[in-house]
């Protein structure tokens, strides 16, 4: 076994990727702090061709040197948009027939392991502060809540964790 060269790694020029088809997948950010948090969600979509990053309430938006140490330039390729109201980003992308789910833990929520896709269906998937995720006001607006199980005494993910978790169990059905 030889570890890969980068040259080796058929990767995407700038354009290539704007261009590129995108996975059915939009990611909300809603009050997020911590600068490194966005700047991974903007890497791993990226890596997965994500279709867009909306940027909500207080959470931080490029060009950020902070959020650039992580992002390593996905801030140039992923597409996104800052709107100051969670709310109304959902409301607008329902009324645009995107299917709206909230990670987080709530009664009744789908365990990721049970969430089924719709082909042809395009998702978009809050998450919420680090501290107090997802507000309750999102929630109840949006289409449905998926869970992530956890089984340890912490409960809680890192968001760009549990966006990497999320956003490949989904990009693997889409695929299916």
């Amino acid at each position: 076994m030889r570890k890969l060269d980068n040259k080796e790694l058929d990767r995407k020029s700038i354009e290539d990727f704007k261009e590129a088809k995108k996975t059915p997948l939009l990611i909300i950010l809603d009050d997020i702090r911590s600068l490194h948090n966005i700047g991974s969600v903007f890497r791993t979509s990226d890596a997965f061709l994500i279709e867009k990053i909306y940027l909500c309430g207080i959470t931080a938006i490029p060009p950020n040197k902070e959020i650039h140490k992580t992002a390593l330039g996905a801030t140039d390729t992923v597409n996104w948009e800052y709107q100051k109201d969670v709310l109304s980003v959902i409301e607008n992308l329902k009324k645009d027939d995107v299917a709206v789910f909230a990670i987080e833990q709530v009664e009744n929520s789908i365990f990721l392991q049970d969430f089924k896709i719709e082909k042809n269906k395009k998702y978009a998937l809050v998450f919420g502060n680090e501290v107090y995720g997802v507000s309750q006001k999102a929630i109840e607006i949006c289409d449905g809540t998926i869970e992530i199980p956890q089984l340890g005494t912490k409960h809680s993910l890192n968001i760009s964790v549990s966006m990497g978790i999320v956003v490949w169990d989904l990009f693997k059905k889409m695929l299916s």
